[in-house]
């Protein structure tokens, strides 16, 4: 299978005071996933909401990489729990599809276990791959809320989309279902897509949408493209993310 070439590319870990360098207050955190492999990840504590949010980012880089970001979720007044998967950054192992999964089950662990949060005061939030990763865990666990940004229905329905109908998701053997994942969902759900995205088109983050259950919302970010939702969607998009978290934690 072709997983390794077309679905991970992860970086390398860049060892530097990130703490420093971004303002944050980062807590460096080992933890394992459901499977015993050893991940590395970043809490970050904030007193403005009694909401923690569990990120599950994207197939590129690592958690260096989203750290600009972090920092605006945080002075939105949000906890984050920031993770790398397996064979990303710090994290050990090689990512696979079942791998991934075993690893945000693993984070929802650490959070809800040794960090003892209630599953009440959680929101799951997946950016692209990210999204089914999450979707993963909200099928399985209980959660406040889950928030899917840049998101596609499948690996088979993306492929369709870039290889003109061609079967080639047959040599992949990831599939990264979230349309299936999601029947087994009721929590409410925030959409989030860009109008301009290349990578996802809009018209598979409304496939998502559909394939949601009631209560759900669709957010477009005009402008906005694959990787800079955030960037350009500003003072709005992180609003809206702030309302859909105080809709579902109400403690």
């Amino acid at each position: 299978m072709l997983d390794q070439l077309f679905v991970y590319h992860p970086d390398a870990w860049e060892d530097r005071d990130w703490a420093r360098i971004s303002g944050l207050p980062l807590e460096d955190v080992w933890f394992p996933a459901t499977d015993g492999t050893r991940l590395f990840g970043w809490y970050v504590e904030s007193s403005g909401s009694p909401a923690v949010l569990l990120w599950c980012h994207g197939n590129a880089g690592n958690i260096i990489n989203r750290l600009d970001n972090l920092r605006e979720l945080y002075h939105l007044g949000l906890s984050v729990f920031l993770f790398d998967y397996r064979g990303y950054g710090r994290s050990q192992g090689r990512p696979s599809e079942e791998g991934l999964y075993q690893d945000a089950l693993g984070a929802y662990a650490h959070v809800t276990g040794t960090r003892r949060i209630r599953p009440e005061r959680i929101v799951l939030f997946g950016r692209s791959l990210g999204a089914a990763v999450a979707g993963e865990v909200a099928s399985q666990r209980p959660v406040a809320g889950l928030i899917l940004e840049s998101s596609f229905p499948s690996v088979e329905a993306l492929a369709r989309f870039h290889y003109f109908g061609l079967p080639v998701h047959w040599l992949i053997g990831a599939r990264f279902n979230l349309a299936d994942k999601l029947k087994h969902v009721s929590v409410p759900i925030l959409v989030i897509h860009g109008d301009q995205d290349e990578i996802v088109p809009i018209h598979l983050g409304r496939q998502v949408f559909e394939a949601a259950k009631d209560p759900k919302a669709f957010y477009v970010v005009p402008g906005a493209d694959h990787n800079n939702l955030y960037l350009v969607g500003g003072r709005a998009y992180f609003q809206r993310l702030k309302r859909i978290v105080e809709e579902v934690v109400r403690l």
